[in-house]
């Protein structure tokens, strides 16, 4: 299979601009639609439509920095403004959960009400479901063209069943997609799961980015801060000046041969290699485990020739088990945007549907 192309990098062609003149004639299921991936670095915009078949159509798509927007209704209307458009419906990802009308997330750059939003923009509805749901309601669409293969999986059915969905950016995500008709999506929280230290250096690490007493979650470090913050602890443990103000400047370093960057990120590997391994065995992942986002897909080559494979396969009596399971790393991209969209198509059905 060919990647769909929904997952490509696509800009609002000629058919967007006909937008307003074709949407009276359009029913409600065939109304474009806005949907969107906030995280606490950028929002992903889309314009979609459904397809008879395959992923949602992508009409239109840009990134906006979170940092250059005073809130996610300014981003909405110079989108909706840029393309002439004037949708019904708003789905939204984005970390976090939804508590008393409001998205529960430290990370993003402005507060998320749904409510709110549909009220300012003259919405209908706004859906909310989380980021890594709908990247894990996205994964169907993705194949080996679209991916890179960190670990192929010994069996043969490989690549078959449940598949877990992981991604580090700005905080640490997680979900699973289980098989079926239709297919099911289960949201975690596991990026707050408590870390876990094997002694010698990362025990040292450890306590240098935080007390021995406190929770501290994987995603203190399985994150573009937490890469950071394995840099700069090594650095104090090896008494270094700590040059690099960014992750990208760790991933830089790392690659241009300093040895406590590279250091830095291969500790990153090995962390992920464990708390993939332990996902992969809550969950039977059978179908695969997934690594998502850009910060991940520029460190494929040094996670390669590091311990992630081997710390994923080193669990006991299950190391049998985990060689079935394939890793592969996908670029985050349009992957959210599609991926809500798919869900919002989905059960937008579901719930019309009569009886």
């Amino acid at each position: 299979m060919t990647q769909p192309a929904s997952l490509r990098n696509t800009e609002a062609d000629g058919a967007v601009l006909h937008l307003r003149s074709s949407a009276a004639h359009d029913t409600d299921a065939q109304r474009p639609f806005l949907a969107a991936d906030i995280g606490g670095t950028h929002a992903r915009l889309g314009l979609v439509a459904a397809q008879p078949e395959g992923a949602p159509r992508v009409l239109a798509y840009r990134s906006f920095r979170c940092a250059d927007h005073p809130h996610l209704d300014d981003i909405v209307r110079m989108f909706c403004a840029e393309l002439d458009a004037r949708p019904r419906e708003l789905v939204l990802a984005s970390a976090g959960y939804l508590h008393a009308g409001v998205v529960v997330n430290r990370n993003l750059a402005w507060p998320l009400v749904p409510a709110t939003l549909a009220h300012e923009l003259r919405l209908e509805r706004v859906r909310f479901l989380n980021d890594f749901e709908a990247l894990a309601h996205a994964i169907a669409y993705v194949d080996e063209h679209s991916s890179v293969s960190l670990k192929t999986a010994f069996a043969p059915d490989a690549g078959k069943g449940p598949i877990a969905v992981i991604g580090p950016g700005t905080g640490l995500g997680a979900a699973v997609w289980f098989p079926g008709e239709p297919p099911r999506v289960i949201a975690t929280e596991a990026g707050q799961i408590q870390l876990a230290a094997r002694g010698g250096l990362e025990r040292e690490v450890l306590d240098r980015i935080a007390p021995s007493d406190c929770h501290t979650p994987y995603e203190a470090v399985l994150s573009g801060p937490g890469l950071h913050r394995l840099y700069a602890a090594l650095c104090a443990v090896y008494d270094r000046y700590p040059s690099c103000a960014e992750p990208a400047d760790v991933v830089a370093a790392a690659e241009a041969g300093d040895e406590v960057a590279y250091e830095a990120v291969q500790m990153f590997g090995g962390w992920m290699g464990s708390f993939a391994g332990d996902l992969a065995m809550l969950y039977g992942a059978t179908g695969g485990v997934y690594l998502a986002g850009g910060f991940l897909s520029r460190i494929v080559d040094l996670l390669r020739c590091g311990p992630l494979v081997e710390r994923f396969l080193d669990k006991g009596v299950m190391r049998p088990f985990l060689h079935k399971v394939p890793i592969r790393v996908v670029d985050h991209g349009q992957l959210g945007v599609v991926g809500a969209a798919s869900w919002h198509l989905h059960t937008r059905t579901a719930t019309q549907a009569p009886g």
